[in-house]
């Protein structure tokens, strides 16, 4: 269980959001969704100690997050990261096991199966030599996906994985979190399309400049939730959707 308590961050004194306080459990799929500027990856980013909060604790299994950093995998947002960087796809994903070598330890033979068997599973034994800067959204997702599975990281947070990718990989990676909350793993993903959520997720977080609601899907995504992340509008057009079917 992943437990934020008091989480405050804010950018030159204007606060992002203020005592965001919120439970992620186990053998749960947890999506946090928002308006864009709500904060979704600031909070990611603040309980990975990625940017310092001004406030607050981020606990796993009730220790602190930063003390657990080789049981988290963590992929960030595709827009983040350097294309350029001259690292092939077997190169990325073998950098899954370097958390758990130790210093001055060079991959192996058990590594580099682990590596392998990984791109199996996301479809990509084709592309390890493949430069990530020549790879499509979807497949790109995948390398990271691929990286995480070789981590064996008990806690796993994704950022916008499905921005910008083919449905194929979508379904793909779906298909591996379902595994991981199956094995009992705790998985976070920030998600933009609201029209999935209740396929997808298991829990909720509904968030904008501070949690709104959290709990399980059925319970939290609501109109009402909505209205008050989103608009009104949105809301409506919705739950009129759903109701319809």
């Amino acid at each position: 269980m992943l437990q934020l308590t008091n989480l405050t961050v804010a950018y030159d004194d204007t606060p992002v959001f203020t005592d965001a306080a919120v439970q992620f459990d186990a053998g749960k799929i947890t999506g946090i969704i928002g308006p864009n500027g709500a904060g979704k990856s600031t909070l990611i980013k603040a309980m990975l100690g990625l940017i310092t909060a001004s406030a607050g604790t981020a606990t796993f299994n009730g220790q602190p997050l930063s003390h657990m950093q080789k049981q988290i995998a963590y992929v960030e947002q595709r827009k983040d990261l350097d294309l350029t960087f001259p690292i092939n796809v077997f190169d990325v994903v073998l950098t899954g096991t370097y958390g758990r070598l130790g210093l001055f330890k060079s991959p192996g033979k058990a590594e580099k199966a682990a590596a392998a068997d990984a791109l199996a599973q996301v479809s990509l034994s084709d592309f390890t030599q493949r430069q990530i800067g020549n790879l499509s959204g979807g497949q790109l997702q995948r390398v990271f996906v691929a990286r995480a599975i070789v981590q064996d990281a008990n806690l796993i947070i994704l950022d916008e994985p499905f921005v910008g990718i083919d449905l194929q990989s979508e379904t793909a990676i779906m298909a591996i979190l379902r595994q991981w909350r199956d094995a009992g793993k705790t998985i976070i993903v920030v998600h933009h399309d609201l029209n999935k959520v209740s396929h997808y997720f298991d829990d909720l977080v509904v968030m904008n400049h501070g949690i709104i609601d959290y709990g399980p899907v059925a319970q939290v995504y609501t109109a009402a939730n909505i209205e008050k992340a989103f608009s009104a509008d949105l809301s409506a057009v919705l739950f009129e959707k759903e109701a319809a079917q």
